[in-house]
């Protein structure tokens, strides 16, 4: 299950103002460029409301007198008047750069932080695509709000407001016919935000979608063609770039139409106020100058007023990018449950142990079973414990349990007698170390990825865990282990990523090692040479195994059975070999089908809901 698109009547409304002031801690750092940046376009703005009273005194003063010395003064007037006006633009440019693109990184890095801390289960919820477009599109969104309209809301609201006042003192009359169209603009602007904001924040969830699909094709790449699925997901591609074409054509419907009609209003405004202007020249009642100086005024104020239905469509999609930036971020790190400190362990206490332990999945509905439950085990110290059972039983959401990836809705699981959840995570990733079924490389060399698995890992331990590994492959690659490997290995085969990942779950001797089918993709002659070092290591810490071979099991010093989400038996492979039916049949490989179609489909019920067959 991942998160996509929300359905608009499932989406609480919420207000644009309080969307972007959650911007706030992050722009703090920054508000002396920010408040310095909207001062300095303030004054140029209002340099510009100056030009046209310059006009004024040249035509009522110079070119009515018919005085060329004041005309050419006039014109460096106003040559001046441009330069410091443009300078001003510059430095608010220079002055909001640097800083917002800082305070971008700073909540990308903060994004990403907060993402390596979330439970598995939100990404298991939430698709790449919805994450990546939050972390990349919606952040240059709000960087582009911060530098652009944040401040040229202010600063075309105070050149309309100076700009009206010059043209009431001016000549009231026309100064009214001009606030004529306010009113009406008001009203359109409210009709707008509304319709707009819902349009942006569907966008854009279907950026998100898009952005899932083309990362699955290129990640899946090679199913797609050896299945001949190209032209299926060219199909769904098309058909999300379709949703997402006409949501943006919606879009830019709204923008239009609010566009046009703020463009109209004032424009018929200023046609009346020059006719009026016109008859009140000819009856003497105006000068010429005045009538030029209230004219440039009025154009001069046409760009704050029309650039208002542009601004207002940024400030909508910045508040939904904010939104969708929060929904995020605010996602709890860490289970809250409290736990009740544990005495000094006791000697039956050491190990690993798991009593009364249950677990559900979060999004599952009320009455949907656990998928684990009431799970009692007891991993002694040096101990090695093979986890069987058929596919689906739990096994590995159960290994999950241990190191925190999902947190047991009930119950408690101890390490030495402490419990996982009162340790430190930090100090929990010391002491537990993982391999899972799907062996996970990064992007970087074959030693980087080993030595993920321990943070004070050196260069001879990294040979130790390859020998281990068996992975004697990697002296054989270009650079060794500073071979990179590629994104997600896929430069090596499942084998060889697998050892890997072996490798790096032992480069740290962890005193607890979890291994999830660690051997599934190797050749026979690797497993056992793979086997027969793993002993070694084995034999110096506790752990859990998930086997499903014999030749796996037989690592183990004791097995437990996982059955419907419960532990079902616990011996030695010999005693529940002989002993337990559903144990037999596992390893032999001849288990009825019905029970084990029951067993597949009992995690999925667990998950979703419903009722047991």
């Amino acid at each position: 299950m991942t998160e996509t698109t929300t359905p608009p009547e499932a989406r609480p409304r919420r207000s644009a103002v309080r969307s972007l002031y959650r911007l706030w801690p992050y722009v703090r750092p920054v508000r002396g460029r920010l408040v310095g940046a909207a001062l300095v376009g303030v004054l140029a703005s209002c340099l510009g409301l100056v030009i046209p009273l310059a006009l004024k005194w040249i035509v009522d003063g110079p070119v009515a007198d018919r005085d060329p010395s004041g005309v050419w003064v006039g014109g460096v007037v106003l040559l001046v008047l441009g330069t410091a006006e443009a300078v001003l633009f510059w430095v608010r440019r220079v002055l909001v750069a640097r800083p917002l693109a800082r305070v971008e990184a700073d909540m990308r890095a903060a994004l990403f932080r907060h993402l390596q801390r979330l439970p598995v289960a939100f990404h298991d919820r939430w698709s790449s695509g919805q994450l990546l477009s939050r972390g990349t599109t919606d952040l240059m969104l709000m960087r582009m709000f911060l530098a652009f309209p944040l401040t040229f809301l202010l600063v075309n609201a105070t050149t309309i407001v100076v700009g009206f006042a010059i043209l009431l003192a001016q000549q009231w009359t026309l100064g009214l016919v001009l606030l004529a169209p306010v009113a009406p603009l008001v009203v359109l602007c409210w009709f707008f935000e509304e319709r707009y904001s819902l349009a942006a924040r569907t966008a854009q969830d279907q950026v998100g979608d898009v952005t899932t699909i083309v990362e699955e094709s290129v990640l899946g790449i090679r199913i797609i063609k050896g299945f001949g699925q190209h032209r299926g997901q060219e199909r769904a591609f098309g058909s999300l770039s379709e949703r997402l074409r006409t949501t943006e054509l919606r879009k830019a419907g709204l923008l239009g139409t609010l566009w046009a009609l703020i463009m109209v209003l004032p424009e018929l405004a200023i046609g009346a106020a020059l006719l009026l202007g016109v008859v009140q020249v000819a009856d003497g009642e105006l000068s010429a100058g005045t009538l030029v100086a209230f004219l440039s005024t009025a154009l001069a104020l046409r760009w704050p007023v029309e650039s208002l239905g542009f601004l207002l469509a940024m400030t909508n999609e910045t508040a939904t990018a904010s939104d969708r930036f929060f929904e995020v971020m605010d996602v709890a790190e860490a289970d809250p449950r409290p736990v009740t400190p544990a005495g000094k362990p006791e000697a039956q206490d050491r190990g690993l142990r798991l009593e009364g332990v249950e677990f559900r999945y979060p999004d599952a509905p009320p009455d949907a079973p656990p998928v684990l439950r009431g799970i009692d085990l007891h991993i002694r110290p040096g101990e090695t414990m093979a986890l069987v059972g058929t596919t689906g039983s739990g096994k590995t959401t159960l290994t999950a349990l241990i190191p925190r990836l999902h947190e047991a809705t009930a119950g408690r699981i101890t390490l030495d007698g402490e419990d996982i959840t009162a340790l430190p995570r930090r100090r929990l990733r010391e002491l537990v170390s993982v391999a899972f079924e799907e062996p996970t490389l990064f992007s970087a060399s074959v030693g980087e990825n080993v030595l993920m698995g321990s943070e004070g890992a050196d260069e001879s331990d990294l040979k130790r865990a390859l020998a281990v590994a068996q992975a004697d492959f990697v002296d054989a690659l270009p650079d060794g282990h500073r071979t990179q490997v590629g994104e997600q290995g896929l430069s090596l085969s499942g084998g060889q990523r697998q050892r890997l990942a072996l490798a790096r779950a032992v480069v740290g001797s962890p005193r607890f090692l979890i291994l999830d089918d660690p051997l599934s993709a190797l050749d026979v002659h690797t497993e056992a040479a793979v086997e027969a070092a793993l002993r070694e290591v084995l034999a110096t810490t506790t752990a859990l195994v998930v086997a499903h071979r014999p030749s796996t099991v037989l690592l183990a010093d004791r097995v437990a059975l996982l059955s419907r989400g419960r532990i079902a038996a616990v011996g030695t492979h010999h005693e529940l070999l002989h002993g337990n039916e559903e144990y037999a049949s596992l390893m032999s490989g001849h288990g009825s089908s019905d029970d084990s179609d029951d067993s597949d489909d009992f995690e999925d019920y667990a998950r979703d809901g419903g009722s047991p067959r």
